[in-house]
Protein backbone atom coordinates (compact mmCIF):
# COMPACT_ATOMS: atom_id res chain seq x y z
CA UNK A 1 0.00 0.00 0.00
CA UNK A 2 1.43 3.40 -0.96
CA UNK A 3 2.07 6.17 1.56
CA UNK A 4 -0.50 8.33 -0.28
CA UNK A 5 -3.26 5.79 0.34
CA UNK A 6 -2.23 5.55 4.00
CA UNK A 7 -2.55 9.30 4.61
CA UNK A 8 -5.70 11.22 5.55
CA UNK A 9 -6.49 14.84 6.29
CA UNK A 10 -8.95 15.86 8.99
CA UNK A 11 -10.34 18.89 10.77
CA UNK A 12 -10.53 19.15 14.57
CA UNK A 13 -13.99 19.07 16.18
CA UNK A 14 -14.34 21.14 19.33
CA UNK A 15 -18.11 21.64 19.42
CA UNK A 16 -21.46 20.58 17.96
CA UNK A 17 -21.22 17.01 19.24
CA UNK A 18 -24.10 14.57 19.54
CA UNK A 19 -26.38 13.00 16.94
CA UNK A 20 -27.58 16.33 15.55
CA UNK A 21 -24.03 17.55 15.02
CA UNK A 22 -23.06 14.25 13.41
CA UNK A 23 -25.96 14.52 10.95
CA UNK A 24 -24.91 18.06 10.03
CA UNK A 25 -21.36 16.84 9.37
CA UNK A 26 -22.57 13.99 7.18
CA UNK A 27 -24.77 16.34 5.15
CA UNK A 28 -21.74 18.58 4.56
CA UNK A 29 -19.70 15.70 3.11
CA UNK A 30 -17.72 14.92 6.26
CA UNK A 31 -17.54 11.97 8.65
CA UNK A 32 -17.31 12.34 12.44
CA UNK A 33 -14.42 10.33 13.88
CA UNK A 34 -12.46 9.84 17.10
CA UNK A 35 -8.78 9.04 17.69
CA UNK A 36 -8.34 7.05 20.91
CA UNK A 37 -4.97 6.85 22.63
CA UNK A 38 -3.24 7.26 25.98
CA UNK A 39 -4.50 10.82 26.33
CA UNK A 40 -8.01 12.22 25.94
CA UNK A 41 -9.87 11.18 22.76
CA UNK A 42 -9.34 13.51 19.79
CA UNK A 43 -12.55 14.35 17.91
CA UNK A 44 -12.09 15.02 14.20
CA UNK A 45 -14.00 15.32 10.94
CA UNK A 46 -12.82 13.37 7.89
CA UNK A 47 -13.51 14.21 4.27
CA UNK A 48 -16.11 11.60 3.30
CA UNK A 49 -14.98 11.26 -0.31
CA UNK A 50 -11.29 10.88 0.57
CA UNK A 51 -11.93 8.32 3.32
CA UNK A 52 -14.38 6.27 1.25
CA UNK A 53 -12.00 6.14 -1.73
CA UNK A 54 -9.00 5.15 0.37
CA UNK A 55 -10.78 2.84 2.79
CA UNK A 56 -10.75 -0.10 0.34
CA UNK A 57 -6.95 -0.10 0.63
CA UNK A 58 -7.00 -0.32 4.44
CA UNK A 59 -6.58 -3.52 6.41
CA UNK A 60 -6.97 -3.93 10.17
CA UNK A 61 -3.20 -3.71 10.51
CA UNK A 62 -2.54 -0.88 8.05
CA UNK A 63 -0.66 1.90 9.84
CA UNK A 64 -2.36 5.15 8.82
CA UNK A 65 -1.29 8.77 9.15
CA UNK A 66 -3.85 11.45 9.91
CA UNK A 67 -2.97 15.14 9.63
CA UNK A 68 -5.11 17.35 11.88
CA UNK A 69 -3.87 20.87 11.28
CA UNK A 70 -0.17 20.84 12.20
CA UNK A 71 -0.47 17.70 14.29
CA UNK A 72 0.08 14.23 12.88
CA UNK A 73 -1.19 10.96 14.32
CA UNK A 74 -0.16 7.40 13.50
CA UNK A 75 -3.19 5.19 13.95
CA UNK A 76 -4.88 1.89 13.25
CA UNK A 77 -8.45 1.72 12.00
CA UNK A 78 -10.32 0.37 15.03
CA UNK A 79 -13.96 0.36 13.94
CA UNK A 80 -16.51 2.12 11.77
CA UNK A 81 -20.28 2.42 11.44
CA UNK A 82 -21.80 2.08 7.99
CA UNK A 83 -25.29 2.81 6.72
CA UNK A 84 -25.71 -0.03 4.22
CA UNK A 85 -28.98 1.36 2.87
CA UNK A 86 -27.40 4.72 2.00
CA UNK A 87 -23.96 3.30 1.24
CA UNK A 88 -22.18 5.77 3.52
CA UNK A 89 -19.83 5.67 6.50
CA UNK A 90 -21.42 7.35 9.54
CA UNK A 91 -18.61 7.23 12.12
CA UNK A 92 -15.00 6.04 12.43
CA UNK A 93 -12.86 5.09 15.42
CA UNK A 94 -9.05 5.08 15.26
CA UNK A 95 -6.48 3.83 17.78
CA UNK A 96 -3.30 5.89 18.13
CA UNK A 97 0.00 4.03 18.27
CA UNK A 98 3.26 5.31 19.70
CA UNK A 99 6.36 5.15 17.53
CA UNK A 100 9.08 3.09 19.19
CA UNK A 101 6.63 1.34 21.52
CA UNK A 102 5.57 -2.25 20.83
CA UNK A 103 1.90 -2.93 20.18
CA UNK A 104 -0.24 -6.04 20.18
CA UNK A 105 -2.74 -6.70 17.43
CA UNK A 106 -4.34 -9.39 15.30
CA UNK A 107 -2.97 -10.00 11.80
CA UNK A 108 -4.69 -11.92 9.02
CA UNK A 109 -3.16 -15.19 7.80
CA UNK A 110 -3.19 -15.47 4.01
CA UNK A 111 -2.63 -18.86 2.37
CA UNK A 112 -0.26 -18.89 -0.58
CA UNK A 113 0.18 -21.52 -3.26
CA UNK A 114 -1.78 -24.47 -4.63
CA UNK A 115 -1.35 -27.60 -2.46
CA UNK A 116 -0.21 -30.83 -4.08
CA UNK A 117 -3.05 -32.60 -2.30
CA UNK A 118 -5.79 -30.54 -3.94
CA UNK A 119 -4.51 -31.58 -7.35
CA UNK A 120 -4.97 -35.17 -6.20
CA UNK A 121 -8.59 -34.65 -5.15
CA UNK A 122 -8.09 -33.30 -1.63
CA UNK A 123 -9.76 -30.25 -0.11
CA UNK A 124 -7.81 -27.36 1.44
CA UNK A 125 -9.19 -26.26 4.83
CA UNK A 126 -7.93 -23.04 6.46
CA UNK A 127 -8.27 -23.48 10.22
CA UNK A 128 -6.54 -20.32 11.47
CA UNK A 129 -7.50 -17.01 9.86
CA UNK A 130 -5.68 -14.54 12.13
CA UNK A 131 -3.03 -14.55 14.84
CA UNK A 132 -2.00 -12.20 17.63
CA UNK A 133 1.44 -10.65 17.31
CA UNK A 134 3.57 -8.03 19.06
CA UNK A 135 5.89 -5.65 17.24
CA UNK A 136 6.88 -2.03 16.74
CA UNK A 137 4.44 0.04 14.65
CA UNK A 138 6.97 0.40 11.83
CA UNK A 139 7.29 -3.40 11.56
CA UNK A 140 3.56 -4.15 11.49
CA UNK A 141 2.81 -6.40 8.48
CA UNK A 142 -0.42 -6.13 6.49
CA UNK A 143 -0.76 -9.91 6.75
CA UNK A 144 1.19 -13.12 7.33
CA UNK A 145 1.68 -15.39 4.32
CA UNK A 146 1.55 -19.15 4.83
CA UNK A 147 2.85 -21.31 1.96
CA UNK A 148 0.67 -24.41 1.58
CA UNK A 149 1.91 -25.50 -1.86
CA UNK A 150 3.81 -28.50 -0.43
CA UNK A 151 0.88 -29.99 1.48
CA UNK A 152 -0.28 -33.43 0.39
CA UNK A 153 -3.52 -35.19 1.36
CA UNK A 154 -3.84 -35.62 5.15
CA UNK A 155 -1.00 -33.20 5.82
CA UNK A 156 -1.23 -30.00 7.86
CA UNK A 157 0.69 -26.74 8.20
CA UNK A 158 1.33 -25.48 11.74
CA UNK A 159 2.46 -22.09 13.00
CA UNK A 160 5.85 -23.62 13.78
CA UNK A 161 6.26 -24.36 10.05
CA UNK A 162 6.00 -20.68 9.09
CA UNK A 163 9.10 -18.50 8.93
CA UNK A 164 8.14 -15.24 10.64
CA UNK A 165 10.12 -11.98 10.38
CA UNK A 166 12.52 -11.49 13.29
CA UNK A 167 10.87 -8.11 13.93
CA UNK A 168 7.61 -9.64 15.20
CA UNK A 169 6.75 -11.87 18.15
CA UNK A 170 3.95 -14.40 17.73
CA UNK A 171 1.72 -14.59 20.81
CA UNK A 172 0.17 -17.95 19.96
CA UNK A 173 0.74 -21.65 20.61
CA UNK A 174 3.13 -22.54 17.78
CA UNK A 175 1.64 -26.03 17.53
CA UNK A 176 -1.70 -24.62 16.31
CA UNK A 177 -2.83 -25.83 12.88
CA UNK A 178 -3.03 -23.14 10.21
CA UNK A 179 -4.36 -25.24 7.33
CA UNK A 180 -4.70 -28.85 6.21
CA UNK A 181 -5.56 -30.86 3.14
CA UNK A 182 -8.25 -33.48 3.69
CA UNK A 183 -9.23 -36.34 1.45
CA UNK A 184 -12.76 -36.09 0.04
CA UNK A 185 -13.80 -39.34 1.80
CA UNK A 186 -12.55 -38.02 5.13
CA UNK A 187 -14.52 -34.83 4.56
CA UNK A 188 -17.73 -36.80 3.91
CA UNK A 189 -17.27 -39.03 6.98
CA UNK A 190 -16.59 -36.01 9.20
CA UNK A 191 -19.68 -34.19 7.94
CA UNK A 192 -21.85 -37.27 8.49
CA UNK A 193 -20.51 -37.64 12.05
CA UNK A 194 -21.32 -34.00 12.80
CA UNK A 195 -24.87 -34.39 11.46
CA UNK A 196 -25.38 -37.58 13.50
CA UNK A 197 -24.17 -35.84 16.68
CA UNK A 198 -26.50 -32.87 16.02
CA UNK A 199 -29.44 -35.24 15.51
CA UNK A 200 -28.68 -37.01 18.81
CA UNK A 201 -28.69 -33.70 20.67
CA UNK A 202 -32.04 -32.76 19.12
CA UNK A 203 -33.59 -36.08 20.18
CA UNK A 204 -32.38 -35.66 23.77
CA UNK A 205 -33.95 -32.20 23.92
Amino acid sequence: MSEINRSLKAKPRTEDFGSAGARRLLRSGQIPAVIYGKKDPVHIALDAREFTNKMRHFSETALLKIAVGRKHYEVLLKDYQEDLMRGEIKHVDFYEVTRGQALRTLVAVVLKGSPIGTREGGVLDQVLHEIEIECLPKDLPDSIEADVSHLEINQALHLSDIKFPETIKVLEDMSRTVASVKGVKAEVVETAAEEEAAASVSEEE
